[in-house]
């Protein structure tokens, strides 16, 4: 469709953690076949290169880059690095997060710390960066990455993925009201029960053994009877992130089959 044609867009964990499609690697690859020129970048180097290998095998254009979005002069130095490269970044897509399970009253504060820094702090130093190329390029596309978890308890105990991922949401509409006079627009995608790799490698530790029974658990809650993956995701995004969407700003898009229009579900 070339939504993307001429475009610059840098997708932050853009590396899957296991086999399959994660949101990430499925969005890289979606603004690439949509004409963008993408920078994949990962905190593991070899998952990012396994996107670029792909998307390139495909015929479209990426470059892989290491990035430890906990640290700032990490990001400094990618952002530097793209901007020398490349003079102007049109779209910045967030898509790290993580979470860990355990009872808030077992969390010590290195524990909550690190959530935080890697599901909320990531996206402000990202964001931090990717503006000033955006207002000198007059416009620009940030979209960043939520959850579900951001407004209902899903049965599962990870306090600090939770409230960093509602900070995300706050975050991102304060960004869309700051920078809508320079042309920069920021909304949120909220990922519902998506069936990915890092949702296995997540729940392998409680639940080693019994994934697929975790499995159809999360599909029987799920009104449309089944998880999403991670190409539901990368339309969202692609459509928040594309001239589509050119007079949305500070949304938060739910993408979970009606999971949190419902009642009483349990996983």
């Amino acid at each position: 469709m070339g939504r993307f044609d001429h475009k610059i867009v840098a997708v932050i964990g853009a590396g899957a953690i296991g086999p399959g499609w994660g949101n990430g690697k499925a969005a890289a690859a979606l603004y690439a076949r949509e004409g963008a020129q993408v920078i994949a970048a990962d905190i593991n180097l070899e998952a990012a290169q396994e996107t670029q290998k792909i998307i390139q095998h495909e015929g479209g254009a990426c470059q892989a880059m290491a990035i430890d979005v906990t640290s700032e002069d990490s990001v400094a130095g990618f952002f530097s690095s793209l901007e020398s490269d490349y003079g102007r970044l049109d779209v910045l897509h967030n898509n790290v997060g993580t979470a860990f399970m355990k009872a808030t009253d077992a969390l010590s504060l290195e524990e909550w710390r690190r959530g935080i820094d890697i599901n909320l702090t990531s996206a402000f130093l990202t964001c931090r960066s990717a503006v000033p190329l955006m207002k000198a390029n007059k416009g620009g596309a940030i979209i960043n990455t939520s959850s579900i978890a951001d407004r209902r308890w899903l049965d599962v105990p990870f306090a600090p993925y939770a409230s960093a991922k509602a900070g995300i949401v706050q975050f991102t509409q304060t960004l869309a009201l700051e920078y809508a006079p320079f042309g920069i627009r920021a909304n949120v995608i909220v990922p519902g029960f998506m069936d990915t790799p890092t949702i296995v490698a997540s729940y392998n530790d409680v639940v080693s053994g019994e994934i697929e029974a975790m499995k159809a658990r999360r599909n029987a809650a799920v009104p449309l009877g089944h998880m999403g993956d991670a190409w539901d995701i990368a339309r969202a995004a692609a459509f928040l992130a594309s001239d589509d969407a050119r007079y949305i700003t500070g949304i938060d898009l739910v993408v979970d089959g009606g999971l949190t229009c419902s009642v009483g579900f349990k996983v």
